[in-house]
């Protein structure tokens, strides 16, 4: 018989240093001819993003030392950073960009010269970035790399334009911006990379403009190409302002196949040369997501006409489809979430995957023999897995009967149990976005407080993706108020179904996250307490001067234009509720964050200076949006837990004291 202890207080071995160094997973994996390579997160080297490669013969090696960081800031958020190539004369040639200097570099890792720049430094406004890259040796008199080119035009975050360009492999425009060849013109707000058809006579990319977003409504641009590299005949082959297309793609074939929403899930199509689209694999689940970095892929063709695809309703797995029957063959194993990225070789099929009970590692699938294997980044348990959370994946009912998904995670240990009659705390993490979703893996940011003896919940409010079309609009102008009530809906529901204690209920979220969490706190009384991350919190500040190109006009389609519907941009904010906050909270904030500045921060504690509400705010050198680096997330966690145990009336003697201000 388990001896028994106050939920929150449970002897636990996964420490917050643990969790830190497992943050971050695996991302944008690609082939290199036979070899497979990606990008990991290294939260000890000052969070940077190392590439990494596996050899033919099954070895393993990362490919630039620190601090070379392979990262991408186009629109902020990214997206591919990296492309590669077989040279003539045989060893691999990569492209990437540094975060450092956002510039474009070349590198033979086999060869004995280190990284040579390729594009040109720029002192105005946040100067050139690069993303997407495509290798194409044999273009051009040189060779040359296709990618996105970010270019600021002025020192205002949204004073810039986007092309596709052409950058010479022989490093001459590294000092010569004109020897830069743009493919486009700036017709379109935002594009992504070109996908060049087999046959190299035609280019097709995604483009859309403000006021949308790429969930809203996107096109597919298609062009020819000329001899002498020009995009000739630039035209609209599908999508529009309703429809979103967040990937595209050529099979061996010269098809154009494309994931789109225009049946309220986004599913495969293939472009009819007649005019239209012709369904694939017609389900009510999602074959793509929301195209917050640009390059994400959700399937790839195969040379021999299938298509790998990750697919699913909430969580998702890998699929092959062949296309010509609508037959989809899903690959057997433990994992519940594929991540947005795919890559084929030959019969060859590799993505990252996570389940509840492991990370996210690399796996590849032979389509020729159905099995699958782990080859990069297997997950390692630091600890007793019996530590980990068993999570539920539930479906609760919200106001009007709608429904609300949401992965619970009770308290877990195996040295200690809750005392007779007592109630566990519970804390609702509310995800970013808002356009997004909790995956259902492992993380062990969850497993610290679950294996302390508090529980957690992630609630996919409406608004979040995964669930189709309808329930990703039904936060439209509803942002404050359907995210904020759904969370609620979850929290009172396992109140009073008995599974948390109703007197120890918090919230916490970053970015999108930190909105709802602060909107809980402002304007519901269902939370004890909450941790407020790199939020927005003044939404008439973020949607005129204060964020990024990306998201500045996102707040029209989640609360309104704000020209129509001023006063619901002040009545909503946090920053305007003030005087309902009196319950303690947290509040963290990356100093560097060009997303959600730390004026926003500074905006709400004015606001609530000499009212007497107990707070802390740990602000953090270096820090964008989203926490890298190891000591900030160890900081960061212990902070979180101490303002639980102050508020919940429990000891936490192995983390340092959070000094709560009034």
């Amino acid at each position: 018989m388990l001896p028994t202890g106050a939920y929150g207080t449970w002897p636990s071995p996964i420490d917050a240093a643990l969790a830190a160094s497992q943050d971050g997973r695996p991302e944008y994996v690609g082939t290199v001819g036979d070899e497979v390579w990606w990008t990991e997160p290294r939260p000890a080297e000052s969070g940077r993003r190392a590439l990494v490669r596996r050899r033919a013969d099954g070895s393993r090696a990362g490919v630039l030392p620190a601090p070379w960081n392979v990262r991408s800031r186009v629109i902020e958020y990214g997206g591919r950073p990296w492309a590669g190539a077989v040279r003539a004369e045989g060893g691999p040639l990569v492209v990437f960009v540094d975060f450092a200097d956002q510039r474009l570099y070349a590198y033979e890792p086999d060869g004995s010269a280190g990284p040579r720049p390729l594009t040109p430094l720029c002192a105005v406004g946040g100067g050139l970035r690069w993303v997407d890259p495509e290798v194409h040796p044999d273009r051009g008199e040189r060779g040359e790399v296709w990618c996105v080119l970010e270019e600021f035009t002025g020192d205002g975050p949204t004073e810039l334009r986007r092309v596709i360009a052409a950058v010479p492999l022989d490093g001459s425009a590294a000092d010569d911006r004109s020897a830069v060849r743009e493919l486009t013109d700036d017709r379109h707000r935002f594009v992504t990379g070109p996908r060049l058809s087999p046959d190299g006579r035609q280019a097709a990319w995604i483009a859309w403009d403000h006021p949308r977003m790429p969930w809203d409504g996107t096109e597919v641009m298609l062009a020819d190409i000329a001899d002498d590299g020009v995009f000739r005949d630039v035209r609209s082959v599908a999508g529009g302002p309703e429809e979103s297309i967040p990937q595209v793609e050529w099979d061996a074939e010269g098809r154009l196949l494309f994931a789109g929403d225009r049946s309220g899930w986004w599913n495969l199509y293939r472009v009819d040369p007649q005019g239209g689209a012709v369904a694939l694999c017609a389900r009510r689940e999602e074959f793509a997501g929301p195209l917050w970095k640009i390059g994400l892929q959700w399937f790839r063709p195969l040379d021999n006409g299938l298509i790998a695809t990750v697919h699913g309703r909430g969580t998702t797995t890998l699929g092959v489809l062949d296309p010509q029957t609508g037959e989809l063959a899903d690959v057997a194993g433990p994992w519940t979430d594929w991540a947005d990225t795919l890559a084929v070789h030959g019969s060859r099929i590799t993505g990252i995957a996570a389940s509840p009970h492991s990370a996210h590692e690399v796996v590849e699938l032979d389509t020729t023999t159905g099995r699958t294997r782990v080859i990069g980044s297997p997950h390692q348990d630091a600890v007793d897995p019996a530590y980990y959370p068993r999570p539920e994946d539930r479906t609760f009912t919200g106001p009007g009967g709608r429904e609300i998904h949401a992965h619970v995670y009770p308290p877990r240990s195996p040295d200690r149990t809750g005392p007779d009659g007592e109630l566990p705390p519970y804390v609702v993490w509310a995800h970013g976005g808002p356009t997004g979703h909790a995956p259902l893996v492992l993380d062990l940011e969850i497993a610290y407080f679950t294996s302390r003896g508090i529980g957690v919940v992630e609630v996919d409010y409406g608004g979040s993706t995964g669930y189709g079309r309808d329930y990703r609009n039904r936060l439209r102008e509803q942002w404050g108020v359907v995210d904020v009530e759904d969370c609620a809906a979850v929290a009172g529901a396992l109140a009073a179904e008995g599974t948390a204690d109703p007197r120890r209920l918090a919230i916490r979220g970053g970015s999108a996250g930190g909105w709802t969490t602060a909107a809980s706190l402002t304007g519901t009384d269902v939370y004890a307490c909450g941790t407020i991350i790199y939020p927005i919190l003044d939404l008439t500040g973020w949607g005129t001067s204060e964020t990024h190109d990306f998201e500045s006009r996102y707040l029209e389609s989640l609360v309104g234009p704000l020209a129509d519907v001023p006063d619901r941009y002040r009545e909503r904010s946090p920053v305007s509720r003030t005087e309902h906050l009196t319950t303690p909270f947290l509040l963290l904030q990356g100093l560097a964050d060009p997303i959600c500045p730390p004026v926003q921060c500074e905006r709400f504690l004015a606001a609530i200076e000499g009212r007497g509400v107990p707070h802390a705010y740990l602000a953090f050198e270096g820090e964008g949006h989203g926490f890298r680096r190891a000591d900030t997330l160890i900081r960061a966690l212990e902070a979180e837990l101490s303002l639980y145990g102050q508020t919940f009336g429990f000891d936490c003697p192995d983390v340092p004291g959070l000094e709560l201000k009034r």
